[in-house]
């Protein structure tokens, strides 16, 4: 997989950083993890499939291939928890605890076209949204997900399509990322509440756009005038790492702060047990959001503080 993301990278700006992010991601690949023997096992067990075309039909990321379902979902669910998605392999459907159609079609009616652009995809999860990107002709999609399971469903995923897009997804961190201006499009979404240092997170953002980039982000925020942010004690939605849920004002703010330009909020929306449910490829942890709710009042988290709303920005470099 690097090197048909060397390959593809070259014939676009980013070529003057790929040896370094080749370099970074083959460090991060050879991290001590227990887990890795048993994760490289099922992608062998994986290639014996046939492979299939890829498209998008909603909800599912679809392959169109001749397989064995039993033995596909053995191997997959030694990949779990399958968190985005939903993705349908011949007839076999996996359900991710997200669906992730739901969120892309907030977004895309309002964002510039990604015909042959440079994607970067910050946050990218298994990459159910890079490859949505990358069948969006984009030129390259590149997700950036530092998480070494998810780099692995990913090639799972890859392993089962006859002719892969320009999508590809490495174990980075944002910081990792030189700071040259080469993306034409950047997305973080589900990635803000999770930094200690915002502000810090959108001046990364910033750095790696080209000007005149678009930002599309996505975050949890709390839907009121009144409260300029909430910063959670211990838990929010019993999740440990959220630090801030800024007010969507607050956040125009911080974009502001960070210099971005033509900022303008697409959309509100509450999360549902229709976009976020518990399925059977999460593994044992079948724990989702109605349990992370207050069961007397779906308005309020267990820990009392607003229930999950999430807005989507879209702005300029």
């Amino acid at each position: 997989m690097l090197h048909d993301f060397s390959k593809c990278a070259r014939s676009t700006q980013l070529d003057s950083i790929c040896t370094q992010l080749i370099n970074l991601s083959t460090q991060a690949f050879n991290a001590n993890n227990s887990n890795k023997p048993r994760w490289e096992q099922a992608i062998e067990q994986i290639k014996t499939q046939h492979t299939g075309s890829l498209d998008f039909v909603a909800p599912y990321l679809n392959i169109s291939a001749d397989i064995n379902n039993l033995t596909l979902e053995k191997s997959l669910k030694q990949l779990m928890p399958w968190r985005k998605g939903p993705y349908q392999i011949g007839d076999l459907q996996l359900d991710s605890e997200w669906r992730g159609d739901m969120k892309w079609h907030r977004i895309i009616p309002y964002i510039k076209p990604l015909k042959d652009k440079v994607v970067l995809d910050v946050g990218s999860g298994n990459g159910y949204f890079t490859y949505l990107m990358s069948i969006s002709n984009a030129k390259i999609a590149l997700g950036i997900e530092p998480f070494l399971l998810f780099n692995y469903q990913f090639q799972a995923i890859r392993t089962l399509i006859k002719r892969p897009p320009n999508a590809f997804i490495l174990p980075l961190h944002l910081e990792e990322m030189p700071k040259k201006p080469l993306f034409d499009t950047v997305f973080s979404m589900g990635v803000l509440y999770h930094q200690k240092d915002h502000g810090l997170h959108l001046k990364q953002l910033r750095n790696v756009m080209q000007l005149g980039a678009e930002l599309i982000l996505e975050t949890l925020i709390i839907d009121s005038e009144k409260v300029e942010k909430i910063i959670p004690k211990e838990r929010y939605a019993k999740m440990r790492n959220v630090y801030c849920l800024p007010s969507t004002n607050t956040l125009r703010t911080w974009l502001e702060d960070a210099k971005f330009k033509n900022i303008k909020l697409l959309n509100i929306t509450k999360t549902t047990s229709k976009e976020q449910q518990a399925t059977h490829w999460i593994g044992n942890n079948t724990q989702s959001l109605k349990d992370f709710l207050d069961p007397n009042n779906n308005d309020l988290t267990i820990e009392g503080l607003p229930a999950p709303r999430r807005a989507i920005f879209i702005c300029q470099k």
